[in-house]
């Protein structure tokens, strides 16, 4: 049997990438195991296609326009859930964070905007690379979590703090909330989520589950 010697190195130069990256072969875990379950989320969505459609063309028109607002003076990510927009990020002054906000309200098909932008100088690699680490291992925790659905639930870390976005019930956002606290390297976790009936939540799995 013939061995393709560039078939093992693509997925052994990976696994180096990751853990230079990240500094620890704990991280490179978390990040990629955090991609799996990410997989799964766009498999099993309780938005509409039209809503995940809309939501990934309004975070790319937004990314577009910041670096005319921000520049180099701040950094600004942007995240969309059911046309809700979450801003995160640092800038220098509030006036800044009243522009970005003005300009992804301007954004079409944008239906609500939650504008936690810091007023600070932009924040280090080292840092941004700690918020991934947090998030992989939440959506880990997450997932391990059988009482709930892990792939409704959306995850945004900036400066160690969590923020979760999704369609779930009361329920769930307790639960999440709860299992993403008790995560190392969590200071503090926001619930940015829009509230639906247990019905509706066992209505929206149905579909997905008679189709597997």
């Amino acid at each position: 049997m013939q061995i393709n010697a560039g078939a093992l190195l693509r997925p052994l130069s990976k696994a180096v990438l990751c853990v230079a990256l990240l500094s620890s072969l704990q991280g490179c875990v978390a990040v990629v195991a955090a991609g799996a379950v990410g997989g799964a989320v766009a498999t099993a969505d309780r938005r509409t296609l039209g809503a995940q459609t809309e939501d990934k063309a309004i975070a790319l028109k937004a990314e577009t326009r910041m670096g005319d607002i921000v520049g180099d003076a701040g950094h600004v990510n942007v995240n969309s859930y059911n046309r809700k927009v979450l801003l995160t990020g640092e800038v220098k002054d509030e006036a800044m964070k009243r522009a970005v906000e003005k300009e992804v309200r301007g954004i079409s098909n944008v239906e609500g905007v939650m504008n936690e932008l810091e007023i600070a100088g932009p924040s280090s690699y080292t840092s941004r690379s700690s918020d991934t680490v947090i998030t992989g291992k939440v959506k880990l925790s997450l997932a391990d979590k059988k009482t709930i659905s892990a792939t409704s639930f959306k995850v945004v870390t900036e400066r160690g703090t969590v923020y979760l976005m999704g369609l779930v019930t009361q329920r769930e956002g307790n639960i999440a909330a709860d299992v993403a606290q008790g995560v190392s390297g969590v200071m503090r976790v926001v619930k940015m989520f829009e509230y639906i009936s247990e019905e509706d939540a066992r209505s929206m799995q149905q579909p997905q589950s008679q189709g597997s």
